[in-house]
């Protein structure tokens, strides 16, 4: 080596030293658990006189959050103040672009024959809003997706919002193979939250390499637009250590050195990237929400800037209306154009106490003590005997809010509203507020502990622990939506119902099937698309009122009779037996009489008991009525009987195909319980995914899961080649049917009608069994809940099980929404065969022997029943001679008999005619008067020729003698 190239070798070595040209790694670590420091150069250049690698720490080294790991002296180093480090983690809370690392890839998937991938979804992504990520609004298939590779088990950890059912949204891991991990369905499918409220999702990961997965796909099954998945806040822990402190973002700060985490400036305060502090805004111009990286100028106060509330009452039972600026204060009312807050309205007396509570000093209304009652204005007073108190909670006076009501006031993207009122009281009504911006969720809530029936149906076996009823209606200009869900046992979270733009006043109710904790919120947000000012202020929600029966909690504002042992026990009341009312005379539990049940809320008096309907029979507690898969009906002089159980068990169908406007194939699947199981639902459809629902009912089978139980309920499949999932996924089950009204051959029952035009074809020989079902439900579109008739048609060509199907006329089950109608073709829906379904043949008579056959009569419309009989023998004579001879005489004398008539009846035509000749002539009693002479009449025969003579023949003198003897005078 010459000296000129040593020279250059050491100079450039260190120059790249000085210069820090490179930086140090550790290699994997080995079989030993023992790795190496090394050294990487940042360019690439000739230079190599880089460090010698050195032992490096031990693989299961890390260090504590707040620190980084020098890698010169391989040594835990505090952060310094306007930074912060993990330790072992790392985070992303920080999206104004999508982090280096993370990849966004939008795909479509769909396996039919000659469906080619569609290109549309190329500008489909994750979409940085700056404290979070949000996923697209289109039907695509979109995965966020990081890889990161750990020296040590660790986790994962994010918060999410997920309110649309109309997206499937799933976690999972890779291994660096690209295989699946194994995860739980709980793991990987991700849960519903509630409008305006995070989530948070923890999995643990594996030591080596994790490839994250977020995935959402949308599916549009209407014009209504996809609410997107929110995703923020991603932790993951298990790295063995970070070599750098990350810098606190614009709009927080860490003031210490060692920081684990950065805090966000106050209001009116603001910060740069690695700040230390926060810089205060101008007081009087300028403002600045908490968290933020630059201060706004205030501009002049508007209407928009303040609202009206109505102050509690006072001691001397007066209320007023006050105008108060929206907090906080972001506008100048000193300057031009800006205005100022109007004057306070009168005093007016207080409205009066909800009903079940009282005023105690004019100010204040306190519930009445158990087992008493108030309308609200009068005081408390004790049921009388034979009753007790209605309990539930009725509001319709909003002086204050309930004490187990509370509001909020959220917004995904900031926290500008967290300490705002959502819902403001204003008298005869509750409003929606302010807010601090147009797409903030204004939240009101009400809490529910449990539900407790009345004692006289508490062994009741009915569906309905309550139900929860609310007036409202919406003023609007933009999309606004109010939302109404329910939360059970703080776990299952779903929306109700929900109602677009302005809705005139109007009621709804919604009934409690489970006695459990519920969580009833009313979320109303003004605009679903992100701004950060308030121009909607005009566009409100207002509820008038809210009732709750059986409230576990509530209080009463009437009484109720209950049953009684005797007339002597006074107020003690006692539950009656399943399927028993109160008798209206004494108040004792009578039961009610067969082929009725008891209604689910009513159990005075005899009319409580509700006949079954055609076709059903109430079961032994008198608390349902049910078909037992038997029917008989009269038709056209002949008794059908049908035996239906062999359709009993659950029957399926999926119609379709449907497809999105991007293609994304999906089908209706509907389970038809027809029976049931003595009036027990025995479809079940499901939610998410498939196997999931079961798991959760095999789990936790007290807990609400993801299913609903009925004699008909619908879900929404996306099968595993539609979008490329690994199963099949069902979604926005719902129940069609979840009472038996009764099954009858007529088209009508109860007001639910089938058209017979939608299954053409019905035979005039057997006609259609129709078996009618009701959801008492409501819907925001069914106000009378939803129904379901299935239509049971005699088919000897569909044998077993047979064939379900709707109408073309209507493909998804239903022409309104409201009733679905089915056609259920089997061999089994045909009557049972009685002696009048064949007839019998007879054959020859050969050797002595005759054959009688039996055939069915074509077509043959029934099954089961009596079967054919046997082919029998029957002796016979061979008389074919004789009867031959006997036919032939008999020919004979019939014609001969016909010859005779005919000659007699011509003979006595002509005796008849002489006669009549005789009597004619006949003058006298003596001789007749000679005639000139005698014609022969034309045509008759000599021998039969009148001859009359002048002179009188022997037997004439005689005559005339014996007359003239006759005559003499005695």
């Amino acid at each position: 080596v010459s000296p000129g190239y040593l020279l250059f070798w050491l100079d450039c070595c260190v120059s790249a030293f000085l210069q820090m040209d490179y930086h140090f790694e550790y290699t994997e670590c080995d079989g030993t658990g023992s790795r190496w420091r090394v050294a990487i150069p940042r360019k690439q250049d000739l230079c190599t006189g880089l460090p010698d690698p050195v032992s490096g720490t031990d693989c299961t080294f890390s260090c504590d959050a707040g620190e980084f790991l020098e890698m010169s002296a391989q040594q835990c180093t505090p952060c310094v103040a306007g930074t912060y480090s993990l330790g072992s983690g790392i985070r992303f809370d920080e999206w104004d672009d999508i982090p280096v690392g993370f990849t966004s890839l939008a795909t479509y998937l769909d396996s039919s024959p000659g469906v080619e991938e569609i290109h549309a979804c190329k500008n489909s992504s994750w979409v940085p809003k700056g404290s979070y990520l949000e996923s697209n609004r289109d039907d695509c298939t979109v995965s966020l997706i990081y890889a990161v590779h750990l020296k040590k088990q660790g986790s994962v950890s994010f918060e999410y919002q997920y309110v649309d059912n109309n997206i499937f949204f799933e976690f999972f891991i890779q291994n660096d193979q690209c295989q699946e991990m194994d995860q739980t369905p709980d793991q990987k499918w991700i849960k519903l939250t509630n409008n305006g409220e995070w989530g948070g999702h923890t999995v643990n990961l594996n030591s080596g390499t994790n490839i994250l997965y977020w995935r959402t796909t949308g599916i549009f099954l209407g014009t209504k637009a996809l609410k997107p998945v929110l995703l923020k806040n991603i932790h993951i822990e298990g790295v063995a250590y970070t070599s750098e402190c990350f810098q606190c973002k614009p709009g927080t700060f860490s003031r210490a050195p060692g920081s684990s985490t950065c805090e966000p400036c106050p209001r009116n305060t603001h910060s740069s990237k690695g700040a230390t502090s926060c810089t205060p805004c101008d007081k009087e111009t300028q403002y600045s929400p908490e968290g933020s990286a630059e201060c706004k100028e205030k501009s002049a106060c508007t209407e928009k800037d303040y609202f009206q509330i109505h102050t509690p009452c006072d001691s001397d039972g007066k209320t007023q209306v006050i105008y108060k600026w929206i907090e906080p204060k972001i506008c100048l009312e000193n300057v031009t154009g800006a205005v100022t807050l109007p004057p306070s309205g009168e005093r007016e007396p207080c409205p009066p106490c909800n009903p079940g509570f009282y005023s105690y000093n004019s100010a204040s209304c306190f519930p009445c003590p158990p087992g008493t009652f108030s309308d609200g204005i009068r005081g408390c007073e004790k049921c009388p005997a034979g009753t007790e108190p209605a309990l539930g909670y009725e509001y319709k006076w909003w002086n204050v809010l309930p004490s187990n009501m509370k509001t909020s006031c959220f917004n995904v993207g900031n926290s500008k509203c967290d300490d705002m009122n959502g819902w403001e009281v204003a008298g005869d009504h509750i409003r929606s507020g302010a807010g601090s911006s147009d797409n903030d969720y204004l939240i009101l809530n009400l809490w529910v502990p449990g539900f407790k029936l009345p004692t006289s149906v508490t062994g009741s076996s009915g569906t309905e622990f309550g139900r929860v009823t609310f007036v409202f209606e919406t003023t609007c200009s933009a999309d606004c939506e109010l939302y109404f869900m329910m939360d059970v046992n703080r776990k299952s979270t779903s929306v109700v119902e929900s109602w677009e733009g302005s809705k005139a006043r109007m009621s709804y109710s919604h009934i409690v099937t489970k006695n459990a904790s519920v969580s009833f919120t009313w979320a109303f947000q003004r605009t679903s698309q992100a701004q950060d000012v308030r121009r909607l202020v005009g566009d409100i929600a207002k509820i008038y009122s809210i009732t709750l029966t059986n409230a576990q909690d509530g209080t009463a504002s009437s009484c109720r009779a209950c049953a009684l042992v005797s007339q002597q026990t006074g107020t003690s009341c006692v539950p009656c037996p399943t399927g028993h009312y109160i008798d209206k005379d004494n108040n004792r539990c009578r039961q009610c009489p067969p082929d009725t049940y008891l209604s689910g809320h009513q159990v005075y008096s005899k009319e409580a008991c509700i006949p079954c309907g055609p076709g059903s029979r109430s079961n032994k507690d008198r608390s349902r009525c049910f078909s037992d898969c038997s029917f008989s009906h009269t038709w056209q002089n002949r008794t059908l009987t049908y035996d239906f159980s062999p359709l009993g068990p659950v029957g399926s169908i999926m119609n379709g195909p449907s497809f999105t406007s991007k293609g994304t194939k999906y089908f209706h699947s509907f389970n038809i319980s027809l029976c049931g199981l003595e009036g027990n639902r025995a479809a079940i459809c499901t939610d998410n995914v498939t196997d999931l629902s079961k798991m959760e009912r095999q789990n936790e089978p007290g807990e609400f899961a993801n299913y609903v139980e009925a004699f008909v309920c619908q879900s929404t499949i996306i099968p595993s080649d539609g979008r490329g999932f690994r199963t099949a996924l069902s979604s926005q089950s719902v129940s069609l049917a979840d009472t038996f009204m009764g099954a009858t051959v007529e088209n009508t029952l109860h007001g639910v009608t089938v058209k017979p035009d939608l299954f053409p074809g019905t035979s005039k020989k057997v006609p259609n069994v129709n078996f009618f079902y009701r959801s008492s439900q409501p819907t925001s579109s069914c106000e009378n809940g939803r129904s379901a008739v299935i239509s049971l048609r005699c088919n000897p060509e569909k044998t077993g099980r047979g064939e379900l199907s709707v109408s073309s006329k209507c493909p998804a089950g239903t022409c309104d929404g409201c009733t679905f109608n089915f056609l259920w073709e089997s061999a089994s829906a045909c009557p049972r065969c009685t002696e009048a379904d064949y007839h019998e043949i007879e054959g020859a008579c050969k050797g002595g022997s005759q054959t009688i056959l039996y055939v069915w009569n074509e077509p043959k419309l029934c099954s089961k029943g009596v079967r054919l009989p046997v082919m029998r023998r029957t002796p016979c004579e061979a008389i074919d001679f004789w009867l031959k001879i006997g036919a032939a005489l008999g020919a004979f004398m019939a014609l001969l008999l016909i010859s005779l008539s005919c000659y007699f009846w011509k003979k006595n035509k002509r005796l008849e005619y002489k006669y009549s000749r005789l009597v004619m002539t006949a003058s006298r009693d003596c001789d007749m008067p000679a005639a000139d002479s005698c014609a022969v009449m034309e045509g008759d025969d000599n021998e039969d020729d009148v001859v009359c003579s002048s002179k009188p023949s022997l037997l004439g003198k005689l005559k005339s003698m014996a007359a003239k003897v006759s005559r003499k005078p005695p």
